[in-house]
């Protein structure tokens, strides 16, 4: 599972991560049409040719947007992947998981030094060593509970499975620990299983109720969801696939539908690149967070590049803010700079060859213009 990272790491719910590449920068755009921004529709087709079967994206720079699709919705058709297409966003979801436990902080509710012990008890071995801040910024040591729910073709194994987070951890907690709370700094979901147990326990509602009424709602992100046990991905979409050998041939499995519990508070959310640039806007300019807050959460302290449930990407523009994530069969990139001006969300359903490099342009170009 994913160690210390190196360059620009975007790591995503199932491991997946992409890795900072030189930009290619497009000139700033002038034309508000939907596809209008130089260079965008070519850097999607380009995702496309090199083994995605669609990329959609959504571009902003302050009050100017840009959105564009390129690939198919299905394989076996033609119809084109929707512009306005849901997809699963796997990891983006902590960030959402972040800023309500943040919010529960600055409500007086939390302290970031308040230990799992406290509010779950019995939960974890050494709870009392865990904090707060160190399950939101991957400082705990508590492993890795995903490692073994993926077949090597990247399909759940337990497809339909309600699981719940009580589950998960157990499974964690069959492992041994990574290194002591505080000491180090690994990318673990089970961080974020945890912290949607303890929003749980201190509102007495579940995470997802938690991040519809605080995030959701008030933002006006009608085509967000956190779906729970559902497995579908309503609304128009582009399937996700995955590679699987038969009779020594490569097929596509297509994975759109799964369970998603068995991401849960760390990465089922599905959702649109509109309502996760809107998200990230309202979240930098201060509508979700106060200043003092916000300023914590993009802070890596003694991590390399992941604040309170931030990841942070050197450009050759500035430091940008926001997360990657994965989830079978969709990648998504969700970046801002630092005060939420400009912005950039992609998704990708890669089934062959490497998307990360035209991934990385893209972002580049839409950050640093």
């Amino acid at each position: 599972m994913k160690g210390r990272r190196t360059g620009t790491a975007v790591v995503a719910c199932l491991t997946v991560s992409l890795l900072a590449t030189p930009a290619v920068t497009a000139p700033a755009a002038a034309d508000a049409s939907p596809s209008g921004r130089p260079g965008l529709q070519a850097m999607l087709d380009k995702i496309v040719a090199g083994g995605a079967v669609a990329a959609i994206a959504e571009v902003r720079d302050g009050d100017r947007t840009w959105r564009a699709a390129s690939g198919k919705a299905r394989m076996n058709n033609a119809q084109p992947a929707p512009v306005n297409g849901r997809f699963r966003a796997g990891s983006v979801t902590k960030s959402f998981t972040a800023t309500v436990v943040l919010q529960l902080v600055g409500e007086g509710r939390l302290r970031l030094s308040d230990s799992v012990e406290k509010w779950l008890p019995g939960l974890v071995d050494k709870g009392a060593d865990i904090t707060i801040r160190h399950l939101l910024q991957h400082t705990s040591g508590l492993p890795e509970y995903s490692t073994d729910m993926m077949d090597e073709a990247g399909i759940p194994k337990e497809r339909y499975r309600t699981w719940t987070a009580r589950e998960l951890v157990e499974k964690a907690e069959k492992l041994p620990r990574d290194f002591p709370p505080g000491s180090d700094y690994k990318y673990s979901n089970t961080n974020y299983i945890v912290l949607g147990m303890l929003i749980e326990k201190v509102t007495g509602r579940p995470y997802a109720t938690e991040i519809r009424e605080r995030i959701l709602r008030p933002l006006g992100l009608r085509d967000t969801r956190v779906p729970g046990a559902s497995p579908e991905v309503y609304g128009p979409h582009a399937h996700a696939y995955a590679p699987v050998t038969r009779g020594g041939q490569v097929v596509p499995v297509d994975v759109t539908r799964f369970n998603p519990t068995m991401a849960g508070a760390a990465g089922e959310i599905v959702s649109t690149t509109e309502d996760i640039n809107r998200f990230y806007r309202a979240l930098f300019q201060g509508k979700l967070l106060r200043p003092g807050l916000l300023k914590e959460m993009k802070d890596p302290g003694t991590t390399e590049g992941y604040g309170l449930g931030l990841e942070l990407a050197p450009l050759p523009c500035g430091t940008a803010f926001g997360h990657g994530g994965g989830a079978p069969g969709y990648l998504t990139v969700a970046f801002n700079s630092a005060d939420g001006s400009r912005q950039v969300t992609l998704s990708m359903t890669p089934f062959s060859g490497d998307p990360h490099q035209a991934a990385m342009t893209l972002l580049t170009s839409a950050l640093c213009p």
